[in-house]
């Protein structure tokens, strides 16, 4: 559960549903972005929603409760704002759907949650005052959340008759434009009903039950309670809604009615139960922390995007709504396609969400949370989403209509303001085939930094699009999309060379940043790598032609014609030279997502075994089963994924129906598809739990041979089994060109299976 919350990583090892909206945990003053982290911060107090893996700014913990004895019971000493609650660490511990500390002055505090209700759980030691009289314990409430980004007006009532609290919250997103109003219900059970107060300022009580703060003044609740006897727990039950405070009452008291925390945890750990079910491993005796970064990937890859549905004020619709899609520059390489594999019924309802979102909004989003617009940072890649559903054959009432029409308006239409939906200079890129550096051409409003990525990513946004217009018979679309799919030959300068720290590669060919007038410009290939100025690639004006990533790097990305790619890099043999050296230098940055593909490029140059021992190479080294088990931010569930695909044997290539085979981690896998209700099994032949045989022999499917090095989704939706026959050096299987995955330039036939 404690994988990633250090260094970065920012996962969320609190309690949660899965996809939930209700998310709770202890926050820490350190790396707070997924509340808790492993880093020996104080705690600042408890609250019911975050987000998971995020960079950037901290999003969400918003109303933040601090359980408390005040000095001789005296609220003028009590911790009100975050800069006074500040406590100490003890032990703590997470399992799915549960978390508990136990905080340096004695207070213990657990938490459980459904889908919109956080149910929190204090012990508190019995404690006395300096004149020994028994003190009483306090909680208190932060009309705030964790990044202190309240920028509107909030609102606290307290019902003198039931002691319920309720209110409201006006902040701004961690990443992106707009605001967001956040509403709660507080009730309290265990005890006898506190006495509380509205508290303003730094602390002053108001001789009032209900109160309105304008702007960012600041102001909360607090309750105190009787002493405590033996066995006593005080019981916060917090529901939450994004519509209107009566909402969040009417789902704390649906969703817990009886206050029962162990009722309420148990439930929460079967949900998760279900999910993880639909996967079954023999595991051969391989290392126990091999199996936890397995299941610990899988947990992380659904806790976002958060299932909203029924919480959504912007529009009336019966669709369903997904947010803390945080972001699907991040999530469409791996964990989309995760999900289309493990949870297909959810997916389907998340593809419907995207395609909503674009019905009432007008754009796919790139990135988006807490019910605003996220910023983008390449491509439009929800349509690579939509397309790998789309190929896959992913069922559900899914409009492909609708879909088709909102990639469309991504390839097509410019919004005057293209920083957070859509594509910028596409005036440019339908002129060009490029998109220029400088582009003085763009009609629109946004960064113009990044011309060598966004390049790229629109030409493989643009494959997949042709993809959906080929299956969905709109022919001259199509060969348009394709087309428009190599434009990221234009941008290959044949001619640029690249020296590391003085001393020259010896590879030539880059790509490479061009003006409008075609006449080159240069940016050091190596440039955003960790050898050459990483953090110089941002969202930012002096960001570079390049994000989060080196010309290096994104030379590789050409995923819907790697065989061209290839061939224009010198062939095999001279491709598999490069590829090693962009994985054995220190030029590749496991950290962050474009990297994911790199390790199964071997694929495309007939080594398919080298993609397994690369895999190998990264997993446990950097992928392991420590607090700083993953190597950057978990994104949502991102790094997560990556490990568990690859630890299942059959990474995909997003956007396409196609899976790279290696061997799975284990000595078998079996993954039932949880809308045909078929399972596809997996089983190595030879396995050995040292991992000396990691290369394929042979193989066969359903009894007959399979040369090919790749497999397509009808595999898991219809069922079968796959039998690896594994060995301890690379072998012959899946090497010939006719074994290889397709690619637009020799089999564009063989992507469209539908």
């Amino acid at each position: 559960m404690f994988i990633g919350t250090i260094n970065g990583g920012h996962a969320f090892p609190g309690a949660s549903l899965p996809y939930g909206m209700a998310k709770a945990s202890a926050d820490c003053i350190g790396e707070a972005h997924g509340g808790f982290a492993s880093d020996g911060s104080d705690i600042s107090g408890f609250s019911h929603m975050h987000d998971s893996g995020t960079g950037g700014t901290i999003s969400l913990g918003n109303f933040p409760i601090f359980p408390q004895y005040c000095e001789d019971d005296d609220v003028s000493k009590c911790k009100f704002a975050k800069n006074q609650r500040v406590v100490g660490r003890g032990s703590y511990d997470a399992s799915p759907g549960y978390f508990d500390i136990t905080l340096a002055d004695g207070i213990r505090g657990e938490a459980t949650v459904t889908a919109h209700t956080a149910l929190h759980r204090f012990t508190f030691p019995k404690n006395v005052s300096s004149t020994g009289a028994p003190l009483h314990p306090v909680i208190t409430l932060d009309l705030n959340d964790l990044a202190n980004t309240r920028s509107g007006d909030a609102k606290a009532s307290i019902d003198p008759q039931t002691g319920q609290i309720q209110g409201s919250g006006t902040f701004s997103p961690s990443f992106g434009i707009g605001r967001y109003e956040l509403f709660f219900c507080t009730d309290f059970s265990g005890v006898e009903r506190p006495e509380s107060s509205i508290w303003e300022g730094i602390g002053s009580l108001a001789n009032e039950t209900t109160k309105e703060f304008v702007g960012y003044s600041q102001g909360g609740t607090l309750s105190m309670f009787n002493p405590p006897r033996s066995n006593d727990h005080i019981l916060v039950r917090v529901g939450l809604s994004f519509i209107s405070s009566s909402q969040a009452c009417r789902n704390a008291e649906s969703e817990i009615p009886s206050f029962d925390f162990s009722k309420v945890r148990k439930a929460a750990e079967n949900e998760w139960r279900k999910k993880f079910d639909v996967i079954k491993v023999n595991s051969g005796g391989i290392d126990k922390d091999l199996e936890a970064i397995f299941w610990s990937g899988f947990y992380r890859a659904m806790l976002s995007p958060q299932d909203y549905t029924g919480e959504n004020p912007l529009w009336n619709s019966t669709e369903p709504y997904f947010d803390s899609f945080y972001c699907i520059w991040d999530s469409f390489r791996s964990q989309h396609p995760f999900l289309t594999l493990v949870d297909p019924v959810e997916q389907s309802r998340m593809v419907r969400a995207l395609i909503d979102i674009w019905k009432f909004e007008g754009k796919l989003p790139d990135c988006r949370m807490s019910l605003c617009q996220g910023l983008t940072q390449g491509g439009s890649n929800a349509d690579v989403v939509l397309a790998d559903a789309y190929v896959k054959k992913l069922g559900g009432d899914i409009d492909w209509n609708l879909a088709y029409r909102a990639v469309v308006s991504d390839a097509e239409d410019e919004l005057e303001r293209w920083d957070y939906a859509g594509r910028g200079g596409l005036h440019s890129w339908k002129r060009l085939n490029f998109i220029p550096i400088h582009d003085k051409d763009d009609q629109g409003t946004g960064l113009r930094t990044r011309s060598i990525s966004r390049t790229v990513e629109f030409a493989y946004n643009d494959f997949c699009i042709a993809a959906m217009a080929e299956g969905l018979n709109h022919k001259e679309d199509s060969s348009k999309y394709l087309n428009r799919a190599g434009n990221w030959r234009n941008l290959f300068n044949s001619e640029q060379n690249s020296s590391i720290n003085g001393v020259d590669t010896g590879f030539t060919g880059f790509l490479q940043p061009r003006n409008a007038d075609l006449s080159w410009e240069e940016q050091d290939p190596a440039r955003c790598s960790p050898l050459l100025k990483p953090d110089s690639c941002y969202l930012d004006g002096g960001g570079g032609e390049t994000y989060e990533g080196a010309c290096w790097l994104y030379t590789f990305f050409v995923p819907q014609d790697m065989a061209a790619l290839v061939i224009l890099l010198g062939g095999p043999e001279e491709f598999t030279r490069r590829l090693n050296f962009l994985h054995e230098s220190g030029l590749l940055y496991m950290g962050d997502e474009q990297a994911f593909l790199t390790v199964y490029l071997y694929h495309y140059s007939g080594r398919p075994g080298l993609s397994a021992k690369r895999a190998h190479t990264y997993i446990p080294k950097e992928f392991n089963n420590t607090i700083n088990g993953i190597p950057g931010n978990d994104d949502s569930g991102a790094m997560g994924s990556f490990v568990t695909l690859t630890m299942m044997g059959v990474f995909p290539n997003p956007g396409q129906d196609v899976y790279f085979i290696t061997p799975p981690f284990f000595k078998e896998i079996s993954i039932v598809n949880g809308q045909t209700g078929k399972t596809a099994t997996i089983k190595n032949i030879n396995f050995d739990s040292e991992y000396k045989n990691i290369y394929i022999q042979s193989a066969t499917r359903d009894g007959k041979a399979w040369t090919r090095n790749w497999i397509d989704h009808s595999f898991f939706a219809e069922g079968g089994v796959l039998e690896l026959v594994l060995g301890p050096e690379e072998s012959k299987w899946g090497t010939r060109n006719e074994d290889l995955p397709p690619s637009m330039s020799t089999k564009a036939k063989d992507l469209i299976q539908i």
